[in-house]
């Protein structure tokens, strides 16, 4: 067996030396793999890998981010407008049993229900029906 590695005579038997290694040929020019792109092939690959980054993140990312956090905030309110909402309505149901002469709840119940019907109705009749968007929109 011979040791290879230690040789001297053997062509590309040792390490890649001189021009080889540079990708240089004798004459100065560019050979082999660096040749493709003038040697500047691993900054440019990082430059469009950023550049995709970049416009995935200001194209997608970011606008599903700008939902995602609308959705939350709304979520939130809505809780806490249910909340508010429902500890009114049981804030003026104690206020009017108490105010109103002989402790009567129904009459509490009556006001409050009465106002909570009309309301409804207000609302109800602002609201239009499929037929009319369409109507509206051509």
């Amino acid at each position: 067996m011979t040791d290879q590695g230690n040789s001297t005579s053997g062509a590309g038997s040792g390490p890649a030396t001189g021009a080889a290694a540079t990708g240089t040929g004798a004459s100065g020019e560019s050979t082999g793999w660096m040749s493709v792109t003038g040697g500047q092939w691993p900054a440019q690959v990082a430059d469009t890998i950023e550049g995709v980054v970049t416009t995935f993140r200001t194209q997608v990312i970011r606008p599903l981010m700008l939902v995602a956090r609308g959705l939350v905030f709304g979520i939130i309110v809505g809780a806490m407008a249910t909340v508010v909402g429902v500890l009114l309505a049981v804030s003026l149901v104690r206020f009017m049993t108490v105010y109103i002469p002989g402790n009567r709840v129904w009459v509490s119940y009556l006001i409050l229900g009465t106002l909570f019907v009309v309301a409804g109705a207000v609302v109800w009749s602002l609201r239009h029906s499929r037929g009319e968007d369409a109507a509206e929109a051509a």
